[in-house]
């Protein structure tokens, strides 16, 4: 906003970062910073969850998914098999990884839970940097043990005060002697209004591949978004995107709501892309989910060769960036 600050008596009026502690239930203690761009978006960064973004609103209206288990501070994490969903508060995005993304499974005698564990471990903020331009906020994971694996994730963000958009910037490095599987998934979570049977899915590909017999019998319709559905099943689906001018998109519009959001990323840094898709009642959520891997767990991964390591000292950089839009015309003209 132009010579804004001759307007306002102090900058949090319309923009910035606050920072929240929450009160009550499982989430009792959570950490939060609460940021707002001063155009209409705003965002919960979840410190307590892995600096994930739990909620987030454009212009008013929810863009996300926020599950049954709402928030759940770590300690309350069940690590055995899918104990990981009694506290998947899902959100705007959740970072899976960084050792184990996908089912529950056992990979050369070691136990891993679905989706791994990085998701409810909690990140250190680094520091906060505001200009004219935008806000950067930076901040650290660690998923690391002695005798063990030492992999640090470094994370960063930007909201832009120019424009209606959030770009991720993650680092992960190898802090061990030893090399180490390295598995990282971005499970974007897509809910109610946005998402409902009006919203618009696009996703530009080459292929598309069903992950098990039940999607397959729905896969002429897995762009379409239904209705919520009593005792309706996942689907998942995988696709090779389509790239244009070096970089992939996916994205959801409403009409009813002149709202959408589009996701950009290159399919160097994430080759695979996941859409979840869940009609369910109540568990009514789209899943749009790039990643250097399938959800699969890491033992099939290992046996199909397309399992992904970091050296002793290794760092691997993925970047995701989140537009989002009123403009119908804005949204298909990166299609």
């Amino acid at each position: 906003m132009k010579n804004a600050e001759h307007y306002v008596g102090n900058p949090l009026q319309v923009r910035g970062a606050e920072e929240y502690t929450l009160n009550g239930g499982r989430g009792d203690g959570m950490h939060f910073l609460y940021v707002r761009n001063g155009l209409g978006l705003s965002a919960w960064i979840s410190i307590s969850r892995a600096a994930d973004l739990s909620r987030l609103e454009f212009l008013g209206v929810n863009m996300g998914y926020f599950s049954p288990c709402g928030y759940v501070a770590p300690q309350y994490y069940d690590p055995n098999g899918d104990g990981f969903l009694k506290s998947f508060t899902a959100g705007f995005f959740t970072t899976c990884g960084l050792t184990a993304v996908g089912m529950p499974c056992t990979d050369e005698g070691e136990i891993l839970p679905l989706h791994g564990t990085i998701s409810n471990t909690p990140a250190k903020l680094l520091s906060r940097e505001e200009t004219a331009e935008g806000l950067r906020i930076k901040l650290q994971v660690e998923e690391c043990c002695i005798f063990g694996r030492k992999l640090c994730l470094f994370r960063e963000y930007f909201f832009s005060y120019r424009e209606n958009s959030i770009q991720l910037k993650d680092a992960v490095t190898n802090c061990g002697d030893g090399k180490s599987p390295y598995m990282i998934l971005y499970h974007c979570n897509m809910g109610y209004p946005l998402l409902s049977e009006q919203a618009v899915l696009k996703i530009p590909n080459l292929s598309v591949t069903a992950r098990d017999d039940y999607a397959a019998r729905f896969a002429d319709t897995a762009l379409h978004l239904e209705k919520p559905t009593p005792n309706d099943r996942e689907r998942c689906y995988y696709y090779d995107v389509a790239e244009k001018v070096g970089l992939c998109h996916a994205g959801i519009y409403n009409d009813e709501l002149r709202r959408g959001v589009i996701l950009e990323y290159r399919k160097a840094q994430l080759p695979r892309f996941t859409q979840w898709k869940m009609m369910g009642q109540r568990d009514y959520v789209l899943g749009l989910e790039p990643g250097n891997c399938t959800p699969d767990g890491r033992d099939v991964l290992r046996k199909n060769g397309t399992l992904q390591f970091l050296e002793p000292g290794e760092t691997q950089e993925t970047q995701l960036t989140f537009i989002f839009t009123e403009n119908r015309n804005q949204f298909e003209g990166v299609f």
